[in-house]
């Protein structure tokens, strides 16, 4: 199947790594897989990927596993291998500067300091590509922003975890059946959780 997108879900691969914030990209990429029936292999030692059809569209979903800060080496061996743009990318990605249960859809950018969005971007030459943001934040004062993420959510915020990891796989729908613009003007406007317009985006 030769996809029209790829989704990729950034996290760090092995078990004690799963339920961190870190790893929220993996989770949505693991919800996509599920509900379209996809089966997950490993054509590489640095990444997974697996086949689904969204909206009557080939898209490939796909997990490096070189860890958060080397996810560009992963992106880079699959984009030469398809002869992929970055712009046929989605990246799917935890970020602090969001409140938690917020999502936020980018058509491209900084890498906010991100460390896998910094290794994508340094390793394919480019930033322009799509990437949808999940909050996490804030960190709170006094906890190391490396620790804070490699942390599991606590019993009172798992639930919206997971509602927006939901609500992102929803999100990357409306890219494929409708569009980029279409799902920004959605999803960016849900701000139940979050801040009032313009603050933290």
């Amino acid at each position: 199947m030769v996809s029209t997108l790829t989704v990729c879900g950034l996290g760090n691969p092995g078990a004690e790594y799963y339920a961190t914030r870190h790893n929220l990209g993996f989770w949505v990429a693991d919800l996509l897989s599920d509900r379209f029936s996809g089966r997950w292999r490993r054509p590489s030692r640095r990444f997974l990927e697996s086949d689904v059809t969204i909206a009557d569209t080939p898209v490939t979903l796909l997990e490096p596993l070189t860890y958060m800060n080397l996810s560009g080496e992963a992106l880079l061996e699959f984009c030469e291998g398809m002869v992929l743009a970055p712009s046929g990318l989605l990246v799917v990605c935890d970020d602090t500067a969001l409140p938690l249960g917020r999502v936020r859809l980018r058509k491209s950018g900084s890498d906010g300091g991100h460390n896998g969005l910094k290794s994508i971007i340094a390793s394919l030459g480019s930033d322009e590509f799509p990437r949808l943001r999940l909050g996490v934040g804030p960190v709170p004062d006094g906890v190391d922003h490396a620790t804070f993420v490699l942390s599991e959510f606590g019993a009172s915020e798992m639930e919206t975890a997971r509602e927006m990891a939901a609500r992102a796989a929803d999100c990357v729908e409306m890219v494929v059946g409708n569009g980029l613009e279409a799902a920004m003007n959605v999803f960016n406007a849900d701000r139940s959780p979050g801040r009032p317009d313009g603050e933290g985006d």
